[in-house]
């Protein structure tokens, strides 16, 4: 696990620029994961004019993606585990069982796909999430199951939300975000 003593420690609120707290205010108001996630978002505020551009496409990939919650859910506790991202599956933890995962599915995505009785589909979204987050490719007979069971639409939130979160684990990661109150890590 990957959960170092912070590098960038959280903006404080009393700390922040106008710009930041314009920022932030929505996240602070409890809209989306809101005040749950305070330290990811109090942390990359350090970079305004970043975190303003990767919230966009973050927030499509949690809140707008065209995957189900409960897929979704699987795909990003997937690869917050390949990541060793302490933070994100603390936070996804959460999430994941909002969207119907049980907590042995959770502890499941830990392991082998074939550990668990898995449906076709979801052992096809956790096929797909170990290729793209080990080579950044889809085999052909990944393609086939996952083209099988999702849209085109689903199978390009499926790249991008590996993507994103592998990106998001990096960054985690390397600045050493520590978890928010309450929240559980490996």
């Amino acid at each position: 696990m990957r959960l170092a003593e912070p590098r960038l420690a959280p903006v404080a609120p009393a700390d922040m620029t106008e710009e930041q707290q314009e920022i932030l205010a929505p996240m602070l108001r409890g809209e989306g994961v809101g005040a749950s996630a305070a330290n990811v978002f109090a942390t990359l505020v350090h970079y305004p004019k970043l975190m303003k551009r990767w919230t966009v496409f973050a927030n499509h990939c949690l809140f707008k993606s065209s995957l189900p919650a409960r897929e979704r859910e699987i795909v990003i506790l997937r690869t917050a585990w390949q990541a060793q991202s302490g933070y994100e599956w603390g936070q996804h933890l959460v999430l994941g069982a909002d969207a119907g995962l049980s907590n042995e599915e959770m502890n499941a995505l830990k392991g082998a796909p074939g550990r668990y009785p898995w449906s076709d589909a979801d052992r096809a979204l956790i096929e797909a999430t170990d290729e793209l987050d080990g080579d950044a490719f889809l085999t052909d007979p990944t393609w086939e199951r996952v083209t099988a069971h999702f849209s085109q639409d689903q199978v390009f939130d499926l790249i991008f939300l590996v993507g994103q979160y592998r990106m998001l684990a990096g960054a985690l990661n390397s600045l050493g975000v520590q978890l928010d109150d309450g929240l559980e890590s490996f």
